[in-house]
């Protein structure tokens, strides 16, 4: 059974001649010995599949009587630490927790809320939130509700509950219909029906959309994302951009992501963890195609000139090649 983790465009593959219990075994003495072996670490973390790496922490777990994961944190340190831990977690697992860290404290990351909750698809956020309810042992939709509000609480929490349609056949007719529908509710009118742009943006599939823009500019001669800018303001507006690109070039929203994250004073390794971990086995090779073309160099060498050590060295093992 396909994975709904997995596309074709990943920069980690299936390891050919997979031994669980060899790979446990050899983490165990990296671990266990004098110092850590990070290269024996690395090596066997970043070139084994999330769905592999579960199987070696199942041996693992066998072998010593503790969690891979939790010996990893207690080994390892600083975003170094983050990134393994990242790796050996199971992709829902892994996502709920990057969207409770988005919620939690003081203020919400909306950036962050933004981001997973436009790129992952229906079965995905379906996962998501069993997996978000068994750790928290609270609803998804709950703590979004309480930590969010307005037009951009009532389109996070349809996106949270995946109800967008996933078919890949587009209905031109329908095209046409909310294209007019999206007119009248901003462009047309004192005041923006926000509800309509929240039913429309958050329920058609991607491929729809994209045949809705277009229907768009036919009728109204705008660009969507200018009558968006124009119209809306605030966390909904940036919402609703977010699934205009989403839907016309998933890789090169989240090329624009890890830019802002690598960009300037200090880097922004919340994102960068998330980005290159969830995306590694689905879509990393074309963010790096689309990265290039945003920046004019290579994600590698983003990387490289950025980070250092381990965690530079791990990154770049994951991003799988310079371009």
């Amino acid at each position: 059974m396909a994975s709904i983790w997995v596309g074709k465009r990943g920069t980690i593959r299936d390891y050919a001649g997979f031994n669980p219990l060899v790979d446990a075994e050899a983490i165990r003495k990296a671990i266990r010995g004098i110092g850590t072996d990070e290269k024996t670490l690395i090596s066997i973390l970043t070139e084994r599949t999330n769905a592999q790496r579960q199987l070696i922490a199942k041996e693992y777990q066998a072998l010593c009587g503790k969690e891979l994961k939790d010996d990893l944190k207690g080994d390892l340190s600083g975003h170094f630490k983050h990134l393994m831990v990242a790796l050996v977690t199971p992709p829902a697992v892994f996502d709920a927790k990057q969207l409770k860290k988005s919620m939690k404290g003081m203020g919400t990351n909306e950036d962050a809320l933004i981001e997973i909750l436009t790129t992952r698809t229906s079965k995905q956020m379906q996962e998501i939130g069993h997996a978000y309810y068994t750790a928290y042992k609270k609803s998804l939709g709950d703590e979004i509700s309480s930590e969010t509000s307005g037009d951009f609480r009532k389109a996070l929490l349809i996106l949270a509950n995946g109800r967008r349609d996933e078919s890949l056949k587009v209905d031109e007719q329908l095209a046409r219909k909310d294209a007019q529908i999206l007119y009248n509710a901003g462009e047309k009118r004192w005041g923006t029906d926000e509800d309509a742009f929240t039913d429309i943006l958050c329920l058609r599939s991607f491929p729809q959309l994209k045949l809705t823009f277009d229907e768009y500019r036919n009728i109204s001669q705008k660009d969507i994302e200018d009558s968006i800018k124009g119209e809306l303001s605030g966390h909904f507006e940036d919402l609703l951009l977010a699934i205009v690109r989403c839907a016309r070039n998933t890789p090169a929203f989240l090329a624009e992501r890890l830019y802002r994250a690598l960009k300037g004073a200090g880097t922004d390794e919340f994102t960068l963890n998330r980005i290159m971990v969830s995306r590694s086995e689905i879509d990393l090779l074309d963010i790096r195609a689309e990265f290039k073309k945003l920046s004019g160099y290579s994600l590698y060498s983003a990387i490289k000139s950025d980070t250092s050590g381990d965690y530079e060295i791990t990154l770049l093992k994951i991003c799988g090649g310079d371009d």
